[in-house]
């Protein structure tokens, strides 16, 4: 990540800081007694030039807790902070700067890492002063969540920390879990000449495990670096019934209304669209399996004008913070790459790449 460092470091810290002198806001109070701050590599040559010193900030409980004092000392808007990242190139809303600081969320994403990196500079910390901090990346899926089958995952271990999920499952009467045995999955991801994922074009082939199934919940939901929800379009062999969004968390759950009623071993086909929110460059799509699926294929779909270097499949076996398979895959000459797996059991399966 160091070379994600800005070339002019030292001017971005300036914004929106006070000057020394009588309207520097007064001290807070002492930091509670806990480990020694975070001490990373030492602080860059322009260190000095900053008009309001460092904040002295204690880490009693991570990355949140550093953060939001840095925050609060340096005088700074999230708003101000928002438009100093952006002159930077990196785009992060207010709420996920908000949800940072309270420990609602945290960064992941390469977007979002190099975003933690400018806030050092922009607030006077030292280099990995809040990096270091930050625990792996949850394994979760980027887009499509499955409901829960008996024998898989629980919604919340489909999506760690979200907690209004729940909210709107029951808010919708979510059918119960299991109703509905995927046979087939194939997913379409498309990334454009700007180098970033804009559509997801989705097929499920299901069978019903009961009688008298009408509907299908999805969800979807935003990266972090937005809070514009993505949004369903062109649904086939179904139609689209209530919609609840969540935009300050880019969260939408959708209900697909079944074109008839399916009785025990009935199968349909599900396709639809997914409009993805612009959140910057996109690096990798996965999946997340609550339950066992006899066949998934997966297309990652490049714009000739912008074709990766490198291209890996990754999976990970449920809860897991670390790939348990990777592999390199091909980029034809049709700009895409795949992956192809039968029985795939609860876990994450995608792909990933690399631009330079």
């Amino acid at each position: 990540m160091g070379s994600q460092q800005p070339q002019h470091a030292g001017r971005l810290r300036l914004v929106g800081q006070r000057e020394h002198g009588g309207d520097r806001p007064p001290a807070g109070p002492a930091a509670p007694a806990g480990p020694p701050t975070v001490r990373g590599s030492a602080a860059p040559a322009q260190a000095a030039a900053v008009p309001a010193a460092a904040p002295a900030v204690a880490a009693p409980g991570g990355f949140a807790e550093v953060l939001n004092a840095a925050i609060e000392h340096s005088g700074l808007s999230l708003d101000r902070i928002r438009a100093a990242l952006a002159k930077q190139g990196v785009r992060v809303s207010v709420t996920t700067l908000s949800y940072w600081r309270r420990g609602r969320s945290q960064p992941e994403r390469a977007t979002s890492l190099r975003a933690v990196h400018l806030l050092e500079e922009l607030l006077g910390l030292r280099h990995t002063a809040l990096t270091s901090l930050l625990g792996p990346p949850r394994p979760r899926g980027r887009w499509v969540a499955q409901g829960p089958a008996p024998d898989g995952l629980r919604v919340e271990q489909v999506w760690p920390g979200q907690t209004e999920l729940g909210e709107v499952f029951a808010e919708l009467d979510a059918p119960p879990a299991g109703q509905l045995e995927r046979q087939s999955i194939h997913d379409a991801y498309y990334v454009d000449a700007s180098r970033r994922g804009h559509l997801l074009r989705m097929r499920q082939v299901v069978r019903a495990t009961v009688d008298g199934v009408t509907r299908h919940v999805v969800v979807h939901k935003a990266d972090e670096s937005t809070d514009v929800c993505p949004e369903i379009t062109d649904v086939r062999h179904a139609r689209l019934g209530r919609v609840r969004r969540r935009p300050h968390i880019g969260l939408l759950v959708a209900e697909l209304l079944l074109d008839r009623p399916l009785a025990l071993g009935d199968s349909t086909v599900l396709e639809y669209e997914v409009k993805i929110p612009d959140s910057g460059p996109t690096t990798d799509y996965g999946r997340f399996f609550a339950g066992p699926v006899r066949e998934y294929v997966l297309q990652v779909h490049f714009d000739p004008a912008a074709v990766p270097v490198q291209c890996e499949r990754f999976d990970r076996t449920p809860g897991a913070e670390t790939d348990r398979h990777r592999e390199p895959l091909w980029i034809g000459a049709s700009a895409s790459a795949h992956v192809l797996t039968a029985d795939q059991q609860p876990g994450q399966v995608g792909i990933r790449w690399q631009w330079e």
